[in-house]
């Protein structure tokens, strides 16, 4: 198997919704395995997620958990998952389903380094930063 990296995200509650969610937007083939599966049935965790997994058609793998019972969630600024290629019509078309419901902190425009760059946080709490690149003349 080869070595890959991955964005791993965590949820307080409702990480099923978030990985339903992505997806819708990207598309693909999400797993989803839940505390109740794995030994916690019968109590308040047993229908929250311990792991999903997200595989896209475009090679993305994005992977998430809701906070285990005893753990804390702390929510920071230290992250943002970085979308980025020359698939104009492709990019936007996520960032218009990342950004929906959410807010944006820089708008999908063109940059002073020459690419169509924009970053919004999703109605998750997810921050994204998409990048078209453009043709370099």
């Amino acid at each position: 198997m080869v070595s890959r990296l991955n964005p791993y995200l965590s949820f307080g509650g409702d990480a099923r919704q978030a990985m339903e969610f992505y997806k819708e937007v990207f598309g693909g083939t999400l797993t989803l395995n839940t505390f109740g599966e794995y030994g916690q049935q019968g109590t308040p965790e047993a229908d929250k997620i311990m792991h999903a997994m997200l595989e896209t058609p475009s090679g993305f793998t994005l992977m998430g958990a809701d906070t285990p019972p005893g753990m804390e969630r702390t929510a920071g600024n230290n992250f943002s998952v970085s979308l980025s290629g020359d698939g104009d019509a492709e990019l936007r078309g996520y960032w218009e389903k990342l950004s929906a419901g959410g807010s944006v902190s820089v708008p999908l425009e063109k940059q002073m380094w020459g690419d169509v760059f924009g970053m919004c946080t999703d109605r998750f709490g997810v921050p994204w930063m998409v990048d078209i690149i453009q043709p370099r003349t």
